[in-house]
């Protein structure tokens, strides 16, 4: 049997009785840093030392059928460095794996930075959509935005400190100066912060440098009507952050019901226009 077990993400007494007893009784742990493993375990008084397993992002795709095998006849824990494996952590693939080969996968649930972030946010928590990291180039990170544009529920996203300014930034460009945004900040560790406020007026505050974990939890969009109109200026503004036409306008039909052809129609219409009117 698989067992993918929460770890604690930054306060060591989040972590569950269940995964204490657990990881008494291991013989074997997949761990995304087998020496961050160590640690837990010495942290937690674990006395048992279980035979460690490297499972990371770069190893996970040809360490899946093996540990599949493995787990057939011995219980297998999955642990990732802090939260739950899988979840913009390793263990997919291994779980993919375990599925398709019949064997049994179990959870030890426990502590979760987007709930957590999601929890404090004061953002609506009824219907959220979890977008994982950001793209690191900002035109990548853009498209990304502007695609979700018209999503109506609450989104929740990781990134890193060092572009968490850019991030709020391409926020207020892509949803509005206006839009709603909660910068969640080293959650249940000693300096947790949350800041709460607009995607523009954040972008000062984390200019001045900010460290640690971030989570960032971003309102949906408001209920509205989008015209034709607007629906084609969208989609050229996919296009000229080098989207095709064709999947610009399916994005754009998808974050707003227009239709796709209608979409894409309008605009190869505007862009024919536009290459006649330069003649």
């Amino acid at each position: 049997m698989i067992i993918l077990a929460a770890t604690p993400i930054g306060n060591l007494k989040d972590a569950s009785v269940r995964l204490v007893e657990t990881l008494e009784a291991a013989e074997v742990v997949a761990a995304e840093d087998t020496r961050v493993t160590a640690k837990l375990l010495r942290a937690l008084g674990v006395e048992n030392r279980p035979r460690l397993i490297a499972l990371h992002d770069h190893n996970e795709r040809e360490k899946a059928l093996e540990l599949v095998e493995l787990a057939r006849t011995t219980d297998l824990v999955v642990l990732s460095d802090a939260g739950m494996p899988t979840v913009s952590d390793p263990g997919f693939h291994l779980v993919q794996a375990a599925v398709a080969g019949g064997v049994d996968v179990t959870i030890i649930p426990g502590p979760s930075a987007v709930v957590s972030a999601l929890a404090v946010s004061g953002l609506p928590t009824d219907r959220f959509t979890f977008e994982g990291f950001l793209p690191r180039k900002q035109g990548d990170r853009l498209r990304v935005l502007r695609e979700l544009v018209r999503e109506r529920r609450t989104m929740v996203f990781f990134e890193s400190p060092n572009r968490l300014e850019a991030s709020l930034a391409n926020i207020a460009s892509a949803f509005g100066d206006d839009r709603l945004v909660a910068v969640c900040r080293e959650l249940t560790k000693l300096y947790e912060e949350v800041r709460r406020g607009t995607a523009a007026s954040l972008v000062e505050w984390a200019a001045a440098g900010v460290k640690g974990e971030i989570v960032l939890v971003v309102a949906g969009a408001e209920a509205l009507e989008v015209t034709l109109e607007v629906g084609v200026a969208q989609v050229q503004e996919l296009v000229s952050d080098g989207t095709r036409l064709k999947d610009a306008a399916a994005a754009i039909a998808d974050a707003t019901g227009l239709s796709k052809r209608d979409l894409y129609e309008a605009a190869l219409a505007a862009r024919v226009e536009a290459r006649h009117a330069l003649r």
